[in-house]
């Protein structure tokens, strides 16, 4: 029983290193630009048809359509922001919802017209046969997808700690007329967190489709990583991150031990009972209010 429950555990952590990841394009987006882009969902689903474009059809090696992949996805990012987002910024932040859920549609369905609805199994590089560690079992795969995200998360905390940019970026999340004073260019910020966001959808849509299958509808992850960002404290990086591997978790473990349908709704049965006993998510900040 010991060793079952571990494994869900390692398999569940897997899947939501990956929703922390996309959890992480949401959060960066938002501390940056206060926009929720929508969208974030279909950046991770579009880098799995690149990627599967990129591997199958043209044969290009793995790695070297991991780096093409991040390198499309942040360029498509970018052209988001410039094109859909940057002509309203000024206007009510409803609109801006409204728009970056219409890229969505966009793109989802333009992922249909261009490879149907059917499921396609994208090769890995990662093994799925089972490794043994004392009571632990796991496979290649888990492991694989944890390292890399982890990976991934510290090169993110390095950079915007070490980082001339990134310190640029974090003073323009706290206020970007201060930034603005201090020279830095506020919109050319705006693009790079874009980018850096659609790069980091890039490779958790690499990493979770050889997982769950890709087909158009994969960008629906998107919904269950926002999820996660809500619990953490929409907001917070270190919520994002612990908010998207708790509902992966838990995700399996309902799986396992109840069925499907519990699995579906366990997710946002967890969010209810975070927020209403913690309204500003595990992680976030209560609003302070003036009187």
């Amino acid at each position: 029983m010991v060793e079952i429950l571990t494994s869900q555990v390692v398999s569940g952590l897997a899947t939501g290193c990956v929703y922390a990841l996309i959890a992480l394009g949401f959060v960066l987006i938002f501390k940056a630009t206060d926009v929720v882009n929508f969208a974030q969902g279909e950046f991770v689903m579009v880098s799995g048809f690149i990627s599967y474009t990129l591997l199958i059809r043209f044969g290009i090696p793995y790695w070297l359509v991991l780096v093409l992949t991040i390198v499309v996805s942040g360029f498509m990012g970018v052209l988001l922001e410039r094109v859909v987002v940057r002509p309203i910024m000024n206007a009510p932040i409803f609109s801006i919802v409204i728009a970056t859920i219409g890229a969505s549609i966009v793109l989802r369905s333009s992922a249909g017209i261009l490879y149907g609805y059917d499921v396609l199994p994208l090769p890995t590089i990662f093994s799925k046969d089972p490794i043994r560690l004392g009571i632990v079992s796991f496979t290649a795969m888990d492991a694989g997808v944890i390292g890399f995200s982890l990976v991934i998360m510290a090169a993110l905390y390095l950079f915007f700690k070490l980082t001339k940019t990134g310190t640029a970026m974090r003073a323009t999340a706290q206020s970007q007329t201060a930034a603005r004073l201090m020279g830095v260019s506020v919109p050319r910020i705006f693009s790079l967190t874009w980018a850096i966001s659609a790069g980091i959808g890039g490779v958790a849509g690499v990493l979770i489709a050889p997982i769950i299958y890709l087909d158009p509808n994969l960008g629906f992850i998107g919904v269950k990583a926002f999820a996660g960002a809500i619990l953490g404290g929409f907001g917070s990086i270190p919520g994002a991150i612990v908010g998207g591997m708790l509902l992966g978790i838990l995700e399996n473990l309902s799986g396992y031990f109840f069925n499907a349908g519990i699995k579906q709704v366990s997710t946002y049965i967890l969010l209810i009972l975070v927020l209403v006993v913690r309204p500003s998510g595990l992680f976030g900040a209560a609003p302070v209010r003036k009187v």
